[in-house]
């Protein structure tokens, strides 16, 4: 095996012997095996969309299958044997479908899974650079392809979005000029962005626009169950299901956005947030005493003293993990297992108290801009900080929390994604009545900081660029990987990039980076706050 794909890649170069997430040889062999034959759907697909051949039915294999290839969604080897199945068979159903003659082998393969997932990873896909450019796209894609899955789950679609996921994983294995695939990296952030508008949208429209929101952190004298992940249509079902049980639902991780939104406050059952970022999950599962259900990911492999509490659903999976199934048609997903589970365990223990402020998405921060501009017009704030992004484990991370409280007090951090753990519980107080933590959202919430930074360069008369704003984050995975792309085409430029770069950016590629937009790593916290602009 070789994987490159997170920032805690072995070495700082790529996992060989297992994943450092925890995946094994085996299933990073079979994923790899997986997206080869998904390059195979998208080169038949591009003749079947020329036909007319509606591929709403592929695309939406395809992005589960993306999706699930993240770090820390799926562990399972018999889940991967299964969708290489399932795969082949779309691609061959296709090609009989188009009747074209085709020779691409990734379009044509057969035979044995082990031998050939050893021939078509990452690294078989040409020159130190191509490969570095490829796994920005491929990377990129993943990140799409999981908010893409979060917005047709609640009934959304966008067709250019899927034609343009079909189209680039067959580009994969196109020959392409070095200058092509640069174009291509970029105009995957593009589609990014318009991926992540379809999301917010869909979520916004489906349960309200999220409001300012106080959420308590503390614990109940009830059963309860804490759901983690990123996935909104889960937590309302479950909500739903559990109403008058018996039973608290806790947000944990990714999920505690949902706390702000209008249709999830009815349930007086829903009662706050347990817990910090993803990689805490072994000691925080562990405390909860409850049932714990992974809608999507950041699954970190389950100690013995918990795993039988894990439920898994979607396309997160472990092996020996109960798994919740998908719905049928219109129908719900049963969490009446969960449930019953919760009424027979103790309450969780409480590990905090206290309450974090969110539910500062675009709407909301737009409808005080006013106030805002007013403040910066006042010298009140003299700076705007982006540390959106991911959390990781690795004791680097520090940083983060670090440069939150080294910035002057007139200055607004602006943060989307688990990143925030790092400083949302620091007491770094308001400028105004403004808090200088603005929490967006999830990650995929990085779009409403777009929107907000461009909303106050339209009030200044400025270009993007030249707004008083740093842009200081930090990436794990390849929903991070997306965010990054989406930002660099949209023209953003000195972003600061930690705690370490990506492995699978050569040194020629990251040249490009730099001399273009000015990506640069994080160093010492006093360096950076000069090198940022920061006063």
């Amino acid at each position: 095996m070789f994987c490159d794909q997170c920032e805690e890649t072995k070495g700082g170069t790529g996992c060989t012997r297992g994943g450092v997430c925890g995946k094994s040889a085996a299933v990073a062999e079979l994923q790899d095996l997986l997206l080869y034959t998904l390059s195979g759907i998208g080169r038949v697909g591009r003749d079947a969309r020329a036909k007319g051949i509606d591929m709403e039915e592929e695309a939406r294999f395809v992005t589960s299958m993306l999706f699930s290839t993240i770090t820390n969604v799926n562990f399972d080897d018999a889940y991967f044997n299964a969708r290489i199945d399932e795969a082949r068979a779309i691609r061959d159903a296709l090609r009989e479908a188009v009747g074209g003659d085709y020779d691409e082998d990734w379009v044509v393969w057969d035979g044995d899974y082990a031998s050939k997932a050893v021939e078509v990873g990452i690294q078989s896909m040409g020159s130190q650079d191509e490969i570095s450019l490829r796994s920005l796209v491929l990377y990129g894609l993943k990140g799409m392809a999981a908010y893409y899955e979060h917005a047709t789950v609640l009934g959304y679609r966008d067709v250019e979005v899927e034609d343009f996921m079909l189209e680039a994983l067959a580009s994969l294995r196109d020959p392409m000029s070095v200058d092509d695939l640069i174009a291509l990296v970029l105009q995957t952030g593009t589609v990014g962005v318009q991926a992540m508008a379809l999301l917010d949208k869909a979520n916004t429209e489906t349960y309200g626009v999220p409001e300012i929101t106080k959420v308590d952190i503390g614990v109940r004298d009830r059963p309860g169950i804490l759901i983690s992940g990123h996935d909104l249509r889960d937590l309302a079902e479950l909500l739903e299901q559990s109403e008058g049980s018996g039973v608290d639902v806790y947000t944990h991780g990714e999920m505690l956005p949902t706390n702000a939104y209008p249709a999830f406050k009815k349930y007086d059952h829903f009662v706050g947030n347990y817990g910090n970022a993803w990689w805490k999950q072994r000691d925080e599962f562990e405390s909860f005493n409850g049932p714990v259900v992974l809608t999507t990911n950041c699954l970190v492999p389950p100690k013995d003293s918990y795993r039988d509490r894990v439920y898994t659903t979607s396309v997160v999976g472990f092996p020996g993990l109960k798994h919740i199934e998908d719905r049928v048609g219109d129908g719900q997903k049963d969490f009446s297992a969960v449930i019953e589970h919760a009424k027979g365990c103790p309450p969780p223990q409480g590990i905090e108290e206290g309450e974090l402020t969110i539910g500062f998405a675009h709407g909301t921060v737009l409808s005080l801009a006013d106030k805002v501009i007013e403040a910066v017009k006042a010298g009140d704030i003299s700076r705007f900080v982006v540390m959106a992004g991911c959390d990781g484990r690795n004791k680097d991370r520090s940083y983060y929390s670090d440069f939150a409280a080294a910035l002057p007090d007139d200055t607004i951090i602006l943060t989307a994604g688990c990143a925030k753990y790092r400083y949302n519980k620091l007491d770094l107080g308001d400028i105004g009545g403004i808090p200088r933590v603005l929490d967006a959202g999830q990650c995929n919430d990085c779009y409403s900081l777009v929107l907000i930074a461009s909303a106050l360069a339209e009030a200044f008369g400025v270009e993007l660029n030249e707004l008083p704003l740093s842009f200081n984050i930090s990436w794990y995975e390849q929903k991070a990987v997306l965010v990054l792309l989406a930002l660099l085409s949209l023209g953003v430029k000195n972003i600061m990039l930690g705690p370490k770069l990506p492995a699978f950016v050569s040194p020629n590629v990251l040249s490009v980076l730099v001399d273009k937009f000015n990506i640069q790593p994080h160093s010492e916290i006093e360096a950076d706050m000069v090198t940022l602009n920061i006063k």
